[in-house]
């Protein structure tokens, strides 16, 4: 098997290092190493976007493949292929002359074949005595039986990918049906709240999303909905609750108007330490599900914060607490004012919150009142930071597209 040595293409096509390191590797094929080239086609197939190949490279590729007589490429066999372009391009579906030799620089430069030029150009092979093969110019197929592994994992990851987009596009549609019907339905039916400002951040999260989107793109804008859908929920849940509590108010009212008028403990106050203890444990700190956003989403939406982390970036979320400690006293924020909000909110959220009052620091008069107000009203569940980073975030988009 010709393998190992270094040779350089014919005519102007310059050598790179690149080119010529991947010669060398094709001289540490595992003795002994075979593969089903079929395989390992269909494996370049499903890789061709991260080999930068188009669907001409692969019918190229499969041509080369129809020339090698086994069909395994095995370590020990000769792996060049010598045909002509003329040959080529009856195997490749009629391929122009141009648009061939420029499908096989891409198999090159994608490091699949290697060319394996003789002194004039030309493609052929030398026999031995016997009329056997000892050797050709051509082009050599090594690289592909050096890299089946590689590549094998690659197609792998772009079948996982693919398969995870196709789920992530499918809770992205289920997400934007259900809050595009909710806004809906509370806006025909006059719910309370600003449903006009929450329909106007979904238009804006429906208009970033790409005519083709990565996974990268549908996460961003799913994690986003979700956060929206959530805080649409939470808006009709506590309509419920005020209804279900102006109900009850009307029920005990007729109640008591009701009621023997000689039972009077129920409506004497209670003694002096039992309100006491009452109140106390009324503003006791009560934490509730509060969910943890996206770094990624936070960044976005708090971008100021990233220069106070390490080296001026925060790549998650260890960082983001230890920026938000350093912003914290750079506002003024207690320390115990601090560490209420982690106990309440959870130490990413209470770092999330310095964050956005970082963000809205020119609109906010006392950093650490602020947030004591903040916790306060999360532990009644009262309040969540989706809004504040959703407002953030559409302040943002709004911007790019003035200055875009």
């Amino acid at each position: 098997m010709q393998i190992g040595s270094v040779t350089t293409p014919f005519g102007r096509r310059p050598v790179t290092l690149a080119l010529v390191k991947r010669q060398i590797e094709t001289s540490k094929i595992k003795p002994g190493k075979t593969a089903d080239k079929w395989k390992v086609f269909r494996d370049a197939s499903e890789a061709r976007e991260l080999l930068g190949l188009q669907d001409r490279s692969l019918a190229v590729l499969d041509a080369l493949l129809s020339f090698h007589p086994d069909k395994e490429l095995r370590q020990d066999a000769q792996l060049i292929v010598f045909p002509s372009n003329a040959q080529l391009t009856l195997r490749a579906h009629g391929i122009a002359g141009a648009t061939l030799r420029r499908h096989l620089a891409l198999l090159v430069e994608a490091g699949l074949i290697v060319r394996k030029d003789s002194p004039n150009g030309k493609r052929y092979p030398r026999k031995d005595k016997a009329g056997a093969i000892d050797s050709a110019f051509g082009f050599d197929l090594s690289p592909l039986l050096m890299r089946t592994d590689e590549l094998a994992m690659m197609a792998q990851q772009v079948v996982a990918d693919r398969f995870a987009l196709r789920r992530a596009k499918e809770n992205l549609t289920i997400c934007r049906r259900d809050v595009r019907k909710l806004i809906s339905a509370a806006i025909e039916e006059g719910a309370s709240g600003n449903w006009e400002n929450i329909e106007a951040i979904y238009i804006g999260l429906v208009g970033r999303i790409p005519r083709s989107p990565t996974l990268g793109d549908v996460n961003s804008i799913l994690d986003e909905m979700e956060i929206l859908l959530q805080e649409a929920i939470n808006i009709l849940e506590m309509q419920q609750k005020d209804e279900n509590n102006s109900t009850n108010g009307d029920h005990n009212e007729r109640h008591i108007q009701n009621s023997n008028t000689e039972s009077t403990n129920e409506l004497e106050p209670c003694s002096e330490n039992a309100q006491e203890a009452k109140a106390v444990d009324d503003d006791r700190p009560k934490r509730g599900p509060i969910r943890n956003f996206p770094l990624g989403m936070v960044m976005r939406a708090c971008p100021e914060i990233a220069i106070y982390g390490p080296g001026g970036t925060i790549g998650n979320w260890r960082e983001m607490m230890g920026a938000a400690v350093v912003v914290r006293s750079m506002l003024g924020v207690s320390p115990s004012a601090y560490q209420e909000a982690c106990e309440v909110m959870g130490p990413e959220n209470a770092a999330t919150a310095i964050a956005c009052i970082l963000e809205r620091i020119g609109h906010i008069n006392s950093p650490g009142g602020y947030l004591r107000d903040l916790t306060r009203k999360a532990a009644r569940g009262e309040f969540s930071l989706g809004p504040a980073l959703m407002a953030l975030l559409r302040v943002d988009g709004d911007s790019n597209r003035r200055t875009g």
